[in-house]
């Protein structure tokens, strides 16, 4: 490459290109010769012969030692090498990789710096342990590279760290504990209600699922699921396909897996995640004060991340529960090469368990008519890794998420049979290149394309009527992102996106005859950068960012809009932290839903994108003060927000009653507190949780022009607990909410007969509530091992275990007779499961 370089004219081309990797034979820049050559040197100056395999040391270099000694020369190759040499003889080393490594560090209080002694550093999965010396030190040996390490002590906060990270030189890696600490780049505040729940500096969530500990209800880290018992996200239906961050509907909430933007997220008409969680290496919830390089989810984000480094061992897992079961695994191929992939079926076509039969009910009961069907799901992933050398690594990823139903139902007065079928798949692939091109500037370069497509059929009685609705959405996006490390304290992000959607919207009824096949394109581009700030003494982080957003679509309009960002945490003493958090945030894609009396309720729902018209591009402006104190094992957090969402429809926000609404153009606000105390300990943790908002909608053209959200639940709370025993874990727990508004008939004139058809009269919009919702949950686990090599886990878990029938939504439609006919959705009642998973 040439010494000099003449200035780029085109920004955008130039940081693309710079995001590959160097073509040259150089070893990364790294000074010094080739191993290879450096022991063929020593062979000849020493008289000694060395026996190692090509591929264990082709692409290492070393730097000369400065000695003339072979020992102290032979020490240093290890050292910068990490591989082991054995001298057989006078004569005869043999070199190869160390199957073990050797690890220290340096423990010290993050506050002021000073020195830990006695802290247990403990290898997890094994029986050793250490405790630091009387300066902070720590040094263990042979422990596994892929094994991870905790570090305890009375009075702070216990951080995990991977072995790998620690491996011995000098000096040692230095490890900081006290109300948050600091691994790699993030800094944590406080692991709080379950293990593998952590709550970072700059107000988002992170779930490890490797290290999740349990919840009520749950035996499996289901991720959609995890992330309601946090305070501000719920489920008003309890599906995870409908998730409710901070009053906002499912659709204003981005899903994304390993990068690609997910159209589906749930099985079994949303009661399952998606998503397989024993590959998932952490989960990231962002509710406010989001990074500049996210664009869309004006209500949230959930980031779901699989493992990403390559092992050089083998390790899978398999199990099943009463609705399905899966299998995963890690596949190394060389030291440069992996593969992961992961499968998951339902069981439901085969076995019809007490499991299944209560999701069924909750899916389709109804007191009008008599369904029975077939219905199964599947979802597989599969992730190709490969590092071309240490500084740069590719990624390849595929997901493949199915649900198939084959139903009939039959009216119990008329005997007239109906029967449905339906079809939802999403098909995403995506690849990126992560560089790092010195210890300052690194680019991460993603791509990918996603597809969804739901195909759903009803036919009436003797084939009178057939109704067919296809949605289909096809997506493919590029972003580059750069981070630039400034200095110790400063981080400078920037980047570019560009997304182009297309969606496709189908209607063919024979009987009368209809036809409709609306095709609509969105195209966004976006500019973003911020500036992070750590402050010396660890007390301060900051967060600043703009991203500027480009919307068209061809055939109908073009926008342009400017976003900031805010993040900022400050320590005002060790135990009590202030946070502000704000963002300006915008979506060209929403869910609508129509013809509901035909199909089955939420997956039924279209994607559609903004045309400026009909439905204009959504925006948000959300702001929040939060209050955190966290001493020894208590934890209280306290946060008011406000939130106002702009350019929303009626149909999109769920309205399900017959011909109440025709599409109105409008907004909603949210104002709330969320609170959460929790009490930790190594043995137990207990936590309570409450949450108050006033969300609310204004519709100019609708009178009255301001009334309750649909999601405006204005109390929730939850009482829960987990206990660990040895191997046995334990939780209960109780979530509770008030009803969420409806919208009854009038009662004296219920029937409009001027109109033919006939509609109904309704009373001033959600103007009535459904009764309060309570639901008590409670689960086991026992660990145990099988033999050496295989861990065993059996679960048991018990939703609602009082079996108390909550009515989770009711609305309102004219039969065939023109009576006026209610719908109630009523909760899952008493549902067991019992699971049994292999990991080896």
């Amino acid at each position: 490459m040439a010494k000099t370089l003449r200035k780029c004219t085109l920004p955008l081309l130039c940081l693309i290109l710079f995001s590959f990797p160097k073509s040259t034979g150089a070893q990364d820049n790294i000074p010094g010769i080739s191993l290879i050559t450096f022991l063929q040197k020593l062979e000849r100056d020493f008289d000694i012969k060395f026996s190692y395999a090509d591929d264990d040391i082709r692409n290492l270099s070393v730097i000369v030692p400065k000695t003339d000694n072979l020992k102290d020369i032979l020490e240093d190759v290890q050292r910068q090498t990490r591989l082991q040499i054995q001298k057989l003889n006078q004569r005869y080393y043999t070199i190869a990789k160390r199957s073990t490594i050797d690890i220290c560090g340096l423990v010290l209080d993050n506050f002021e710096r000073n020195t830990v002694t006695g802290a247990t550093i403990e290898v997890l999965g094994t029986k050793t342990a250490v405790i630091t010396d009387s300066e902070g030190h720590f040094a263990i040996g042979n422990v596994p590279p892929t094994a991870k390490i905790q570090i305890k002590h009375i009075g702070y906060k216990t951080l995990f760290v991977d072995a790998k990270d620690l491996a011995k030189q000098q000096p040692c890696t230095t490890l900081l504990l006290a109300q948050f600490y600091q691994q790699l780049k993030e800094v944590v505040i406080y692991e709080f209600l379950t293990k593998g729940l952590v709550k970072q500096l700059d107000g988002s969530i992170e779930m490890n699922s490797e290290q999740f500990g349990i919840l009520p209800g749950l035996i499996e880290p289901d991720i959609l699921q995890t992330v309601q018992a946090l305070p501000g996200i719920e489920s008003i239906d309890e599906t995870v396909s409908n998730i409710n961050i901070r009053g906002g509907t499912n659709d204003q909430n981005l899903v994304l897996w390993n990068g690609i933007k997910m159209y589906q997220s749930g099985h079994f008409f949303g009661l399952i995640s998606a998503f397989n969680p024993h590959l998932t290496d952490k989960v990231v919830l962002t509710k406010n004060g989001t990074s500049s390089e996210y664009g869309e989810g004006v209500s949230g984000i959930i980031d779901i991340r699989t493992k990403d480094s390559i092992s050089d061992q083998f390790y899978g897992g398999a199990g099943a529960n009463l609705i399905g079961g899966d299998v995963y695994g890690h596949l190394p191929i060389s030291g440069k090469l992996a593969v992961q992939v992961s499968a998951r079926r339902s069981l439901t076509d085969i076995l019809n368990t007490p499991t299944y039969q209560k999701f069924f009910t909750r899916v389709f009961e109804d007191s009008q008519v008599n369904r029975n069907g077939n219905f199964y799901f599947y979802d597989f992933t599969g992730k190709l890794l490969y590092d071309i050398n240490k500084n740069q690594k590719v990624r390849f990823n595929f997901i493949s998420v199915n649900n198939l139903l084959d139903y009939s139902e039959a009216d119990m007065d008329s005997g007239e049979r109906t029967r449905s079928d339906l079809d939802q798949t999403n098909l995403s692939f995506g690849g990126s290149l992560k560089s790092s091109w010195n210890k300052k500037f690194s680019t991460f370069l993603n791509a990918y394309h996603t597809g969804y497509n739901l195909d759903a059929r009803n036919t009436s009685s003797n084939a009178k009527q057939t109704l067919f609705q296809n949605n289909q959405v096809q997506e493919t996006a590029l972003k580059l992102t750069t981070e630039y490390q400034l200095n110790d304290r400063f981080e400078w992000g920037n980047g570019y996106q560009y997304t182009e959607t297309a969606i496709a919207n189908a209607t063919d009824v024979t009987q009368p005859p209809f036809q409709s096949d609306v095709r609509d394109i969105i195209r966004s581009q976006a500019l973003f950068s911020e500036i992070t700030y750590r402050s010396g003494d660890r007390k301060l982080f900051a967060r600043g960012g703009l991203r500027l957003n480009h919307f068209e679509n061809p055939d109908s309009f073009k926008k342009f809009l400017i976003e900031p960002r805010l993040s900022l945490n400050y320590a005002l003493t060790r135990e009590f932290k202030f946070q502000v958090l704000g963002e300006f945030k915008s979506q060209g894609t929403n869910q609508i839903i129509d013809l509901e009396q035909n199909f089955l309720g939420i997956e039924k729902r279209r994607w559609i994108v903004s045309d400026g018209d009909r439905l204009p591009i959504t925006k948000s402006k959300q702001a929040a003060v939060g209050f955190n104190y966290d001493h020894q094992n208590l934890y209280i957090g306290l946060e008011g927000f406000y939130k106002e969402v702009d350019g929303i429809s009626t149909t999109t926000q769920g309205f399900q009653n017959q011909n109440q609404f025709n599409g109105e153009i409008g907004n909603y606000d949210v104002k709330g507190i969320e609170f959460l105390i929790n009490k930790k300990t190594d043995a137990y943790s207990i936590w309570a949780s409450y949450g108050y908002n006033v969300n609310t909608y204004y519709f100019p053209d609708i009178v009255p022009p301001e009334f309750p959200n649909n999601l405006d639940v204005r109390h929730t709370g939850t009482l829960a607990g987990t206990y660990t025993l040895n191997n046995l874990k334990f939780s209960i727990g109780v979530n509770y909410h008030t009803g969420k508004p409806i919208t009854e008939p009038l009662a004296d004139d219920p029937i409009d007969t001027s109109f033919f058809p006939f509609r109904i009269n309704y009373r001033p919009p959600n103007g009535d509530r459904l009764p309060e919702y309570l639901r008590a949950d409670a689960s086991a686990i026992y660990n145990f091992d099988i033999g050496s090599a295989v861990k065993a886990t059996v679960g048991v878990s018990v939703l609602n275990f009082t079996d108390r029938k909550n009515i989770l939504n009711a609305y309102y439609r004219l039969d065939d007779q023109n009576e006026i006919e209610r719908i109630a959705n009523v909760s899952l009642g008493l549902t067991p499961n019992v699971s049994f998973r292999v990991a080896f």
